[in-house]
């Protein structure tokens, strides 16, 4: 019997310490985003600006017809709300990445990967990171379009599907970003890396104009790109939880990408491939 119990406490102990690695890390980042103050403002900047100024200049030349997910024409702002939000979390998700990059330049990230937990765990908890504060400017981002006569719709329960998605969406641009650090070698490649990923991300998908429209116009290689794109379906996700309506494939598309984008991360941060080198060649970490 004693040995029963002598034998469980390693398992407690290890649940214990891996959970106290998941707070210090989620700690240690939202203490970051609380002394740089003027990282809420510029990441709440880029979406206003596009709702205050872009929105409002067209607010009545390209309104949206009555289509799946809405009962009713509505206005361009309100069409492209869910599109900003996935803006905030897109942006966020690849500055992470270069969060990550610093880190490794720095030797924190050869610290933190050897310590005694498994690797996918570490990682995943830079992952849960960047999605809670991803969630934290997007809400930031939602009540400042209030504030500007922009009002989605929260009704209980596709309120919290809608909640659901943005966080699934979150986790998957946070998973994108990790996996986008494993391969940008140094900071000063960030930058062109990103134009290569955030733009075409963002202006090929369903976050500024419907698929139909698309489509409809004669834009077939862009209409082929924006179905292909996992960004548009997180923003459809969005888009139709928020309305009650079903989203069809993108929660299996978004939840997808998520899982590969993180297991090719880990993968890539093995001590044998990828940014893991550096890791072994400090010292290295458990396999």
């Amino acid at each position: 019997m004693q040995g029963e119990v002598i034998g469980a406490r390693p398992g407690v102990g290890g649940v214990r310490h891996a959970l106290q690695a998941l707070r210090a890390i989620v700690l240690r980042e939202l203490f970051k985003f609380v002394q740089q103050t003027g990282r809420l403002v510029s990441a709440l900047v880029r979406p206003v600006l596009w709702l205050a100024v872009f929105a409002a200049g067209f607010r009545n030349v390209f309104g949206v017809a009555i289509v799946e997910p809405y009962d009713t024409y509505i206005p361009y702002d309100v069409y492209i709300a869910p599109g900003l939000i996935g803006m905030v979390l897109l942006f966020n998700g690849m500055q992470s990445s270069l969060a990550m990059v610093y880190d490794r330049e720095m030797g924190l990230m050869r610290l933190l990967l050897t310590a005694p937990l498994p690797r996918w765990w570490l990682l995943f908890a830079k992952l849960s990171a960047t999605a809670l504060l991803s969630m934290t400017q997007a809400l930031a981002f939602v009540f400042v379009a209030a504030l500007l006569g922009t009002v989605l719709p929260f009704d209980g329960r596709a309120a919290m599907h809608g909640l659901a998605a943005t966080v699934a969406a979150a986790l998957m641009l946070a998973a994108l970003g990790l996996l986008l650090s494993v391969y940008i070698k140094q900071l000063e490649n960030f930058a062109g890396t990103m134009n290569f990923v955030i733009f075409p991300m963002y202006f090929l998908s369903t976050a500024l104009y419907p698929l139909w429209k698309l489509e409809e116009s004669g834009a077939t290689w862009v209409f082929r790109a924006a179905q292909l794109n996992p960004f548009t379906h997180a923003v459809e996700w969005i888009r139709f939880a928020l309305y009650g309506k079903d989203p069809g494939l993108a929660p299996w598309v978004v939840l997808g990408t998520l899982a590969v984008c993180f297991t090719l991360a880990c993968w890539g941060y093995d001590p044998q491939r990828g940014f893991g080198g550096l890791t072994k060649r400090g010292g290295g970490g458990p396999p």
